[in-house]
């Protein structure tokens, strides 16, 4: 993530995009105007070049912050078909549950699967639980669920195996948007509950 944050701010010439995931940094350049631009190197040994020199200077144990986002969710279970069965497996009540997953501020780690799907976490270890061993063939966008130590929110309706535990009134992806993902790496997220009237009323808007 701190090479991530820092290569963002060096804006180096040709690349296109970074794409940070749990252990990697994936750096998207445009090779043919790289070429075009300095025909006599090689583009690869100068693009190792400067990734290596960024390597050798970045702070790693300096991460920023990018937002501080809040984001309001209804565990109402009409809205969270496996949030009894979760807290049951843990032998908690379901406000328990709730309490436990609204209490962390989680850190965004990547983005994956579908456009805006942030991987976050940690949840508390009481309420870790495995993906389900058979998907659903359709979750509902805005559904919060848990897998494992992460939690996340479906973005777009789509095949899924989370705990869904809960749904957000908010669109966390809107392709008209000049940033279509609500949640970038390295951004920091509160989820704050909310009741299933204010949920329909904030889903109105």
């Amino acid at each position: 993530m701190a090479l991530y944050q820092y290569l963002r701010g060096r804006k180096i010439a040709g690349v296109l995009d970074l794409i940070p995931a749990y252990s990697s940094l994936s750096v998207v350049y445009d090779l043919a105007a790289l070429i075009k631009k300095n025909p006599a190197q090689s583009v690869y040994a100068m693009m190792e070049s400067q990734l290596q020199e960024a390597v050798r200077f970045v702070e790693i144990q300096t991460v920023t912050v990018s937002n501080k986002v809040t984001i309001p969710v209804c565990y109402d279970l009409s809205l969270a078909p496996d949030l009894s069965e979760l807290a049951a497996l843990h032998q908690l009540t379901i406000e328990e549950v709730i309490q436990l997953h609204t209490a962390p501020t989680y850190r965004v780690y990547m983005i994956g699967f579908l456009p805006g799907f942030a991987y976050m976490g940690s949840v508390a270890e009481r309420i870790r639980t495995a993906r389900k061993s058979s998907p659903r063939t359709k979750v509902p966008a805005g559904s919060v669920g848990i897998a494992g130590e992460q939690t996340g929110i479906y973005p777009l309706d789509s095949p899924g195996g989370w705990q869904l535990i809960g749904q957000t009134p908010l669109p966390l992806f809107d392709a008209t948007r000049t940033d279509p993902c609500l949640l970038q790496p390295g951004d920091e997220v509160k989820f704050c509950s909310i009741s299933l009237t204010e949920y329909h009323q904030l889903k109105k808007t």
